[in-house]
């Protein structure tokens, strides 16, 4: 019984032999490939020969079998690779030719500069929080200080939502958030969108970005508050920046100010100062909507825009230029 056996398996490799001559595409090749060493091709189907003998017959006919496999399995590889040959013989590439110019993506100057503001206050001991944009009316006005007669709560100034929400007109409710969730001492930065009811003109868009921060701890003061304000200053527009503060009000802080840089305008040949950002120590009120103890803590916070401070660093005159889309000027940072 095993001598026909092997007749057949001789059978086998002839046929193979034969088919395999005319394959000539993939197609071809899968198909020869599942009509011999498919589930019900020919050679996996001799193995069913191996129940059927004498123990020892088994290993003459499994040798026999073993070899049959392998001689096809590596002519399918050969068959495979000459195709594969010739399919790469059939791509004609002038490598003298010029390569092509693919288009790199920059980062928008306004995300270069937050990245220069968060890389000196992280560098400071500041972490980065960040929280939503659609806020209640709490965590945007009532803790912040800001009575409900406030200007600032005006129909004008706030996109209100359904379901008592509003888009955010600071990131200052972050900091509440933050205050909320953990004790002092805090060293923060908030950065983030926000949107206030604007009509859109060279200065003022519905939409802009902020950072702001806010450090709380034992006897801080207004003296480490400049100090910091001046470093930051002279990080962004130069080692040789000249600022100065001026009393302001802000709901949320007390006393408090507004920081001008002198700034040469290099047109008109002279020099002007030049508002980049407002500050103060944290109103005692804010302290307690968060339950801190104006007693034992005290704070100062910060604030600015970032459109404001690129359109500065870059002499960029339009904010709304930011938003326009135009490769030519992206293009430039």
């Amino acid at each position: 019984m095993i001598s026909e056996i092997i007749q057949e398996l001789d059978h086998i490799k002839a046929n193979f032999e034969t088919d395999s001559k005319g394959v000539d595409n993939d197609k071809d090749l899968e198909n020869l490939r599942i009509k011999y060493m498919g589930r019900k091709g020919s050679v996996t189907d001799a193995f069913k020969y191996m129940g059927k003998l004498p123990n020892e017959q088994k290993p003459i006919l499994g040798q026999k079998l073993n070899v049959l496999k392998t001689e096809i399995q590596d002519r399918l590889a050969c068959i495979k690779q000459e195709l594969e040959g010739q399919t790469r013989q059939k791509i004609n590439i002038d490598v003298t030719l010029p390569g092509q110019f693919f288009f790199l993506g920059k980062i928008h100057p306004i995300m270069q500069i937050l990245d220069e503001i968060k890389a000196f206050f992280m560098g400071l001991g500041f972490t980065v929080e960040l929280g939503q944009e659609a806020e209640n009316d709490f965590y945007n006005f009532e803790a912040l200080n800001i009575p409900p007669d406030h200007p600032s709560r005006d129909m004008q100034d706030t996109f209100y939502l359904p379901n008592d929400l509003l888009l955010r007109t600071h990131t200052s409710p972050v900091q509440i958030r933050t205050m909320e969730k953990q004790q002092p001492p805090i060293r923060m930065l908030a950065p983030g969108r926000c949107f206030r009811k604007d009509t859109p003109d060279a200065t003022h868009s519905p939409m802009f970005h902020q950072v702001e921060g806010l450090v709380v701890d034992r006897n801080t003061s207004f003296a480490e508050l400049k100090g910091i304000l001046l470093a930051f200053s002279r990080k962004i527009f130069g080692p040789e920046t000249k600022i100065r503060f001026r009393p302001s009000f802000f709901p949320f802080t007390e006393p408090s100010a507004e920081v001008d840089i002198w700034w040469e305008d290099e047109k008109q040949g002279r020099g002007k100062w030049l508002e980049i950002l407002g500050c103060g120590m944290v109103d005692p009120a804010v302290f307690e909507a968060v339950n801190y103890d104006p007693e034992v803590y005290s704070g100062y916070a910060f604030g600015m825009g970032i459109e404001r401070i690129a359109m500065l660093k870059y002499k960029i005159s339009d904010i709304r230029t930011f938003y326009n889309n135009d490769i030519r000027f992206l293009n430039q940072f």
